[in-house]
């Protein structure tokens, strides 16, 4: 008897996907629960399970695009009887294919992520120390043996041959051609459609981060030791800012559906958060309700999804308003596109000293530019700068975010 395996029901927003990573080969015996395909859409990578002890057949290779509950492979149950003497047929008779045996028995579990990137990168799985549960190789564990491979001598002699997976001399001109992950793509398609049919404009304004790095200073040790080691950073006083301008502006928080506008009664604040696939926005939903340690949490914990791949669609689906911090890599400036239906987007930007004039007085202050792009259809110029000088005002008195004043 064979049990179909079939692709997972995709949400309205998710048309199809594709597979990306079949970690099993047809005619091999798979067991239940047991981690058969990755499948990548435009939001996430999802995983499919074998639904069944059994042989392996597949249908659907990699590349190929699925649709929501298509069959991509089936598990033969009855097969499982002669599938396991035949495997442990070629790998006993003698001495020689010993070591084989052992190697096939202690292979190292990897996480579908954890796979991929090591392949990428000429990892040799066998020389990575799991760290996840039952000693499965984590995308983490991955990311440090690379670290450990470029620290090496015999490593900096060839970076360019690391990466390109290509051995060449040092000086040759070499071109490397990899398909657009759809992640990728979906992402620029969104932008290119943002800026066509948006009357998108940006804003500017500059905030004195000196109140809240005094605050953060005073009270991080105390705020990691009483939240379980959560730390006090800089994105939850700027989520916790732009919940209470949006209250004020609701207009800013609003989305546009055709010729309507739907104007939302909560704030769902999207975080964007880098990932070796591409940039990700996770949501962090009722944020007005959210304290600042919990904030901290969520974001905490959406960029250790986000580097290993774990990220459900759940929670990269929706957001009202979305706020980008490009500052972590360095950038003092920049205009963020707008992220449809959303009709504005927060920029943060790298905190930077200049010298400012304070009653009549040179002074070096922490500054950072802010950045308010949005969809002038919807939002007027004054509604705009009143939003973002409200988030200056929140910002350099912090007191007012406690007291709601």
């Amino acid at each position: 008897m064979a049990q179909e395996i079939k692709a997972p029901s995709f949400p309205e927003s998710i048309a199809d996907g594709t597979i990306a990573n079949w970690l099993k080969k047809s005619g091999e015996a798979v067991k239940r629960d047991e981690l058969l395909v990755e499948i990548e859409t435009d939001k996430v990578m999802l995983e499919v399970v074998a639904p069944a002890d059994g042989v392996l057949t597949i249908v659907k290779n990699e590349g190929d695009t699925v649709l929501s509950n298509e069959v991509i492979g089936s598990v033969d149950e009855s097969a499982t009887a002669s599938a396991a003497p035949a495997a442990k047929a070629e790998v006993t008779p003698t001495a020689a294919p010993a070591s084989v045996t052992e190697t096939s028995d202690e292979d190292p579990i990897l996480a579908p992520a954890a796979r991929k990137l090591a392949e990428e990168n000429n990892i040799d799985p066998a020389t990575i120390k799991g760290t996840g549960k039952g000693g499965r190789i984590t995308k983490e564990d991955v990311v440090a043996a690379i670290a450990n491979k470029s620290s090496a001598p015999a490593a900096s002699t060839a970076p360019r041959a690391a990466t390109t997976n290509v051995q060449v001399a040092v000086g040759d001109r070499v071109e490397k051609r990899v398909p657009m992950t759809r992640l990728r793509a979906k992402v620029a398609e969104r932008l290119v459609e943002a800026q066509s049919s948006m009357a998108m404009l940006t804003t500017f304004n500059e905030v004195n981060m000196k109140p809240i790095m005094d605050l953060r200073s005073k009270y991080k040790d105390l705020f990691e030791k009483k939240h379980d080691g959560v730390r006090l950073g800089f994105m939850s006083f700027f989520v916790k800012a732009a919940t209470e301008a949006l209250k004020r502006f609701p207009g800013v928080n609003a989305s546009i559906d055709g010729n309507d506008v739907v104007y939302h009664g909560y704030q769902d604040i999207g975080v964007a958060v880098s990932s070796d696939r591409g940039l990700v926005v996770p949501v962090l939903r009722n944020a007005e309700f959210m304290s600042l340690a919990e904030i901290e949490g969520g974001i905490a914990d959406f960029g250790k999804k986000a580097k290993a791949g774990k990220l459900t669609i759940e929670e990269m689906t929706g957001g009202t308003f979305t706020i980008s911090n490009g500052g972590v890599f360095g950038s003092l400036l920049s205009t963020p596109i707008v992220n449809p239906p959303q009709t504005a987007i927060l920029g943060m930007h790298k905190i930077q000293e200049r010298p400012m004039a304070v009653n009549g007085q040179v002074v070096i202050l922490p500054m950072m530019y802010l950045a308010l792009s949005y969809d002038h259809r919807m939002i007027d110029g004054k509604e705009a700068v009143s939003f973002l000088v409200t988030m200056k005002d929140l910002l350099e008195d912090p007191a007012r975010l406690l007291l709601d004043v």
